[in-house]
């Protein structure tokens, strides 16, 4: 069977801006025509900001909003609830707005609200520095560094304030490159279901940027998802599609067939050889298909993200 799939990250708005080219046709690892080409339902496209201002976080928001008028024929913004269901049975490419890193934010409530009322859908606390709410999960060794170690301190008293106040506002928390005491506040806080959105399995690719068994099955618990990373560093060595197949298993295994997705980080890496750009994203689907069968990789590909926004959003 011909399967559609969903992704929870990309970077390609943020590049895109950077560099003055349209998110339609940029021809990057990922763009929206080819994303329609590839048989993509929806696509999250994070707004990443490191160390920049709100000016500059709400210019990257302008951007899509300008960029999604201009390619309204084939893809569309979810705003409002009940848009993400019309927007998907009408064909369209359903766009999430999300935002990498809330270390820009000056004003707690009034902040968070206007990221809402740009269409702000899903949020990640921190990168890979430190800020006001969170540290990462990298922990630094003479200013470089350490994938092999794990970050164990928690959120700040803003952070935690943080949470709540994106909850009140709907927006669903994301965990990927939070530390692990920082996640362990996230999901024992957050009254809503909780996203890593590109990170892969410890036990099978042991880097800090990694999920550990505990995490995969808290993340589960609260009825989120976790996107698979295409990224080489998160993944291991060896063949890619066998990688990722070996990360969803493990993630299933552990967590449940209702948690695995896929989370490309596609414009925020080094093109993976065999999976350099989206269109080759049929390809892995028809691979996983053959390995997990259909109905799970129908569930991975695009069902759990779809159950999941879908009510929601």
């Amino acid at each position: 069977m011909s399967l559609s799939y969903c992704d929870l990250h990309c970077d390609t708005l943020t590049v895109c801006k950077d560099n003055g080219l349209n998110l339609a046709d940029c021809r990057l690892q990922t763009d929206i025509n080819a994303l329609k080409r590839a048989g993509c339902t929806a696509q999250c496209f994070a707004i990443f900001t490191e160390n920049k201002s709100e000016e500059k976080f709400f210019s990257y928001a302008d951007f899509f909003i300008n960029q999604m008028y201009s390619c309204s024929n084939i893809a569309e913004p979810i705003k409002a609830k009940g848009d993400f269901c019309r927007i998907v049975k009408s064909g369209k490419l359903a766009c999430i707005l999300t935002a990498e890193n809330l270390g820009f934010l000056n004003g707690g409530l009034s902040g968070i609200a206007r990221i809402a009322d740009v269409g702000v859908k899903v949020a990640s606390l921190v990168w890979n520095t430190l800020n006001a709410f969170a540290l990462p999960n990298v922990v630094y060794k003479n200013g470089v560094p350490d994938f092999a170690c794990r970050e164990q301190k928690g959120l700040t008293a803003e952070g935690k304030s943080t949470v709540e106040i994106l909850n009140s506002c709907g927006i669903l928390l994301d965990v990927s490159h939070l530390s692990d005491g920082g996640t362990a506040d996230v999901l024992s806080i957050s009254k809503l279901p909780v996203i890593a959105s590109h990170s892969n399995a410890y036990s099978v690719c042991p880097v800090c940027r990694n999920l550990t068994d505990m995490q995969i099955r808290a993340i589960a618990d609260s009825g989120g998802i976790i996107g698979v990373n295409f990224c080489r560093d998160f993944l291991g060595n060896g063949d890619i599609f066998g990688l990722i197949l070996a990360h969803l298993k493990h993630i299933i295994n552990v967590g449940g067939e209702d948690v695995a997705a896929f989370g490309s980080d596609y414009d925020g890496m080094p093109a993976p050889a065999g999976l350099e750009t989206c269109s080759s994203m049929p390809y892995l689907l028809n691979f996983l298909e053959g390995k997990l069968g259909g109905r799970v990789t129908e569930k991975v590909a695009s069902g759990n993200f779809i159950t999941l926004f879908s009510h929601y959003f």
